[in-house]
């Protein structure tokens, strides 16, 4: 996967791309990318990229030159049809499905804006996406492209050190993730439930899935309303319910 970021602040996103796992992912060929600063295809003489709205009004808004040459730049060099992908308050929500689903492409290109919005032309003739990752507002889209960068390149193949990690997350099955202990089994009287140091993997598998439909409904239920449940996990979810009224009547 290559993904380009159009950014005027690219220092703000050189140091999160070179470590950690987007590091590990280039150096195993998985996943390369290029900041571009599309100040540099601007045609304004003093270097601007963004200008009084048409109507008046607060603040100043992108427009859509710059934006538009850096992209067609971008596509002239590489045969991929890209998904463009515009970081806005506006776009849809942002979620483990959408990552799955852009972590199927071969070339990304996030448009990363700031100031008061961008020129309409942009979102309506030049990208295919519109991504919001949450309803708050930044003070640029570098940190949400980001997020959502990080997001699909750990779902690459191989880029996790276990192939079993990134289908355990929590929201990649639909539910929060079970509960994790590791060493020691008695850590100042708190200790690691028996079964997972019985060594039957069959009891654990049905523990974690136990746990993980206790921790959504207690924690996330808006995602137990929208799963598809099998009988065993209706179950389930029935007996934390019945535990859940008899606790607190």
């Amino acid at each position: 996967m290559h993904i380009d970021v159009l950014t005027l602040f690219p220092e703000m996103i050189a140091g999160v791309f070179n470590s950690s796992i987007l590091q590990k992912a280039q150096d195993k060929n998985k996943f390369s990318f290029d900041l571009i600063n599309f100040r540099d295809y601007t045609e304004n003489k003093h270097k601007k990229v963004d200008d009084y709205p048409y109507g008046g009004g607060a603040g100043m808004v992108l427009t859509p030159q710059p934006v538009f040459d850096a992209v067609d730049t971008i596509t002239k060099k590489k045969t991929t049809n890209p998904r463009i992908i515009l970081m806005c308050p506006q776009g849809e929500p942002y979620n483990q499905k959408k990552a799955e689903e852009l972590a199927t492409e071969d070339h990304l290109i996030f448009i990363c804006g700031h100031y008061e919005g961008y020129d309409e032309r942009i979102r309506e003739h030049l990208v295919t996406d519109e991504i919001s990752i949450g309803d708050y507002v930044l003070t640029g889209g570098e940190l949400g492209a980001m997020v959502v960068i990080d997001s699909v390149v750990r779902l690459l193949p191989d880029v996790l050190g276990n192939k079993e990690s990134a289908p355990e997350d929590s929201f990649s099955t639909g539910l929060l993730e079970h509960p994790h202990y590791t060493r020691p089994a008695d850590f100042r009287g708190m200790k690691v439930p028996d079964v997972l140091l019985s060594g039957d993997h069959g009891k654990i598998e049905q523990w974690r899935r136990k746990e993980s439909l206790k921790r959504t409904y207690e924690r996330r239920r808006d995602l137990i309303e929208r799963e598809d449940l099998s009988e065993e996990d209706k179950s389930i979810v029935n007996e934390i319910i019945n535990n859940d009224v008899a606790k607190n009547s």
